[in-house]
């Protein structure tokens, strides 16, 4: 065995490493209720190639039914597929600031979920409409006006994923948990609706599962905010309710209906929306009615409010819901943070 090397003078302090960096590890535990979770999250993964899909066939559906469905999961894409990345780039950002070992583990375990979610879209058009959501060519009036609105969701979504960038790395924990808390709140209310809503047993699993991963999505984030929200600033609370307007804008998209102040779209996109979901609507997919949606949403807001006023948070008016509040200017691509 060679002799160890100590140095005349003692050994040379390693450099600094420049941060931000994901060096040097640690693996610090402040929060163990995190932990657990993340700890249970794992005994609760689940593989989507293993829902009954051989029960899911093209020919039990009409046309009009089979394009509704597809549009709907697309719409839903339009969330789901962007959770990934934008949970893997948090994962990244909560190891380069030190975030506490069970908040980076947390991100992680949502990051694979949120990839299961997208799975479930990705199988469930390739099923009933191949090629889609936009790789195909469409034979007609209902077809193009499916094609068009998908493409003006993607533009959308696009948008959202350039302000996501520019702006997760200045927000603190406070204020980005807070957003994701807004999309984890409203994915629980729309797939516990789906779920108890849809006749076909593919569908049905597929919502239960999903929306048991958004309970326990939403619990790591009311658990991380109940450490971060005290002691918050005036500036902190004022941007989160910004957020919480910003979350409500994005969001209704899936649970309700786009109101204005971020989406771009034509004059038509919004009849030709309630037409196609209607069409997955009487294809057994669960869509609820325009009256239970916007209920449902209410609901879910009405939650937010009492979580957030309670740490001495303003809620924003939501004139669309008849949920009185401070009034929230314009918001900017930038200013959208939630995901589901």
């Amino acid at each position: 065995m060679a002799d160890l090397n100590v140095p005349d003078g003692g050994f040379w302090p390693a450099p600094e490493v420049p941060q931000p960096n994901i060096y040097p590890m640690e693996w610090r535990v402040e929060t163990e209720k995190l932990a657990q979770i993340y700890e249970k999250s794992k005994r609760q993964v689940w593989n989507p190639a293993d829902l009954p899909w051989d029960g899911l066939r093209a020919e039990d559906f009409s046309r009009e039914q089979r394009l509704g469905i597809m549009y709907w999961f697309s719409v839903l894409a339009n969330f789901d597929a962007s959770g990934p990345a934008v949970f893997a780039r948090a994962t990244i950002q909560a190891f380069e600031k030190h975030e506490e070992d069970p908040v980076r583990k947390c991100f992680f375990s949502i990051t694979r979920d949120e990839m299961n979610h997208e799975e479930c879209c990705q199988r469930t058009i390739a099923r009933l409409w191949p090629g889609g959501p936009l790789n195909w060519t469409p034979g007609d009036d209902l077809e193009r006006a499916a094609h068009n609105n998908v493409g003006w969701l993607y533009h959308n979504g696009g948008r959202y994923w350039h302000g996501y960038n520019a702006a997760v790395g200045r927000y603190s924990l406070p204020v980005l948990f807070t957003s994701f808390m807004m999309g984890e709140m409203a994915a629980s209310t729309l797939f516990r609706g789906m779920a108890s809503g849809t006749s076909h047993p593919v569908f049905s699993e597929m919502f239960h599962r999903i929306g048991r991963d958004e309970s326990r999505h939403l619990q790591i984030c009311m658990t991380i905010l109940e450490n971060e929200w005290p002691g918050l600033t005036d500036d902190v609370r004022s941007l989160i309710t910004r957020q919480l307007r910003a979350g409500f804008v994005f969001l209704s998209m899936i649970l309700c209906e786009p109101p204005g102040g971020f989406w771009e779209l034509p004059p038509y996109f919004l009849d030709n929306h309630r037409v196609l979901m209607n069409h997955a609507r009487e294809g057994g997919l669960g869509v609820l009615s325009y009256e239970e949606q916007a209920e449902n949403w209410r609901v879910a807001m009405a939650r937010v409010r009492t979580i957030v006023e309670r740490w001495g948070i303003a809620f924003p008016a939501i004139p669309e819901l008849d949920l009185d509040g401070v009034e929230v200017d314009v918001i900017d691509p930038e200013d959208i943070i939630p995901v589901f």
